[in-house]
């Protein structure tokens, strides 16, 4: 089962988008990476998914897990 995601990625064009993975079009449209990440953190949280971080190059510089994690960490206590 595909895991539910958004990705901050380049635009072509110039600009960030936030995407819905398998989408054809962007949840958001931003001028800079930061105002993506921001928009995508919320819109993470909203639906519950995962946040994937991309680099101009499209490398993933990072991630935030915002839904149904299938690896929780354990419990400590």
């Amino acid at each position: 089962m595909p895991r539910n995601e958004h990705h901050v990625v380049h635009r072509e064009n110039g600009g960030w988008a936030v995407k819905r993975n398998n989408a054809t079009r962007a949840s958001g449209v931003y001028n800079t990476k930061q105002d993506a990440i921001n928009a995508g953190r919320q819109i993470s949280v909203n639906q519950n998914t995962e946040l994937v971080i991309h680099n101009m190059n499209g490398k993933i510089s990072g991630s935030d897990s915002h839904g149904n994690d299938p690896c929780p960490p354990k419990d400590r206590t």
